[in-house]
């Protein structure tokens, strides 16, 4: 609404000729007022109410432009926020799109990284596999390379008549065994030690006296007295030696004495119980002893090589000599004797090295149980 200006008004009042104004019907005080007093109180009455119309309207203007500024303040900050939420969608959509790209680069990566980790699953059974597979080759030629190596041992050993190579053989395939750590070995690795400790407690039997004892009987051959020679008695007194002649005996005792000891270097008389060995001629001794060295060497020969019935054969053939043709009366004869019942015993109780346990751990171990 629109203010009219007091100045204005108060002249067109002035101007204008004054109405009568009617009197009150209710009040008896007014009506005896008079004019002047009656028309100065209405223009107080509308200045007053103009001051009022007045202060109203300038409050009203102060509120209308309150409101504008507070109008137009929440206009700029609607502004600013319209243009800080633009930004903030403008940023959220290019954050969703990175999001997007990022998600579709993670989906990506996922889905390859899937595809790595079957790869590497397929990968690492097939090296298991292989693993396996190489692991099984590797016992197999272990056991291969023990059982050749075995072997070869045992047949170095029945050779030369010594363990020592069998045992050797049997330690490396241990340690061999032991490097490996297969729990599927562990067998044939108890097998191993089993005939190590088997082999070392009878290797004191392993012909290394019988051999010590035949070289002693080869070196004695040579002082051995043949049976034709039995006349020379163990004292060293001959039986058929003429008797003394003595010097201060009357002439026919000494003539007595002579035709009797010429008597008695003509004539020999005698029990002959092996005509073949009093027949030997003296040459042929020469040819008895080195026979006899060679059956001895023989024997030797045959214990060496672990041909124990050659050996006993060799022996026995040695000792029927030995008895046929040298003085049983003799202490070498005797001595001799006795070394070669002490050898036949040693022989008796010597046995080929075996190792049945390992071969037949082995033999189950190639066998793959």
């Amino acid at each position: 609404m629109s203010a009219v200006p007091p100045s204005d008004e108060s002249s067109s009042a002035s101007a204008a000729p004054q109405a009568p104004v009617p009197a009150p019907l209710t009040t008896s005080s007014t009506s005896s007022q008079s004019p002047a007093a009656l028309a100065a109180a209405a223009t107080t009455l509308t200045r007053i109410g103009l001051g009022l119309l007045a202060l109203v309207s300038l409050g009203a203007l102060l509120t209308s432009i309150a409101l504008w500024q507070k109008v137009g303040n929440m206009k700029e900050q609607l502004a600013r926020q319209s243009s800080e939420a633009l930004m903030q969608s403008l940023e959220a959509r290019t954050l969703a799109r990175e999001a997007k790209d990022t998600v579709r680069d993670a989906a990506a990566r996922v889905a390859l990284t899937e595809t790595r980790v079957a790869e590497v699953a397929l990968q690492r059974s097939q090296l298991e596999e292989l693993m396996q597979s190489l692991s099984r080759s590797r016992d197999e030629n272990l056991v291969v390379d023990i059982e050749s190596t075995l072997r070869l041992a045992l047949q170095q050993a029945q050779v030369t008549g010594s363990v020592e190579p069998l045992l050797a053989a049997l330690k490396a395939g241990d340690l061999r065994i032991a490097r490996a750590a297969q729990p599927r070995l562990a067998p044939l690795q108890r097998a191993m030690q089993r005939d190590a400790d088997r082999l070392r407690s009878t290797a004191s039997a392993d012909g290394g006296e019988a051999l010590q004892k035949l070289d002693e009987l080869m070196r004695g051959v040579d002082d051995l007295p043949p049976l034709n020679a039995v006349a020379m008695r163990g004292t060293g007194l001959n039986a058929w030696q003429a008797d003394p002649v003595p010097a201060d005996a009357p002439w026919w005792e000494r003539a007595l004495l002579m035709v009797r000891n010429e008597a008695r270097s003509l004539v020999r008389v005698g029990r002959i119980e092996r005509p073949e060995a009093i027949l030997l001629a003296p040459d042929q001794t020469y040819f008895l002893r080195e026979n006899l060295k060679l059956k001895l060497l023989n024997a030797r020969l045959s214990l060496l090589s672990r041909q124990v019935d050659v050996t006993r054969t060799e022996l026995a053939n040695v000792a029927a000599s030995l008895n046929r043709y040298f003085d049983p009366a003799s202490r070498r004869t005797q001595t001799a004797a006795t070394q070669l019942q002490q050898l036949q015993a040693l022989v008796k109780t010597t046995e080929p090295p075996r190792i049945d346990d390992t071969l037949a751990a082995l033999a189950t171990a190639a066998a793959g149980r």
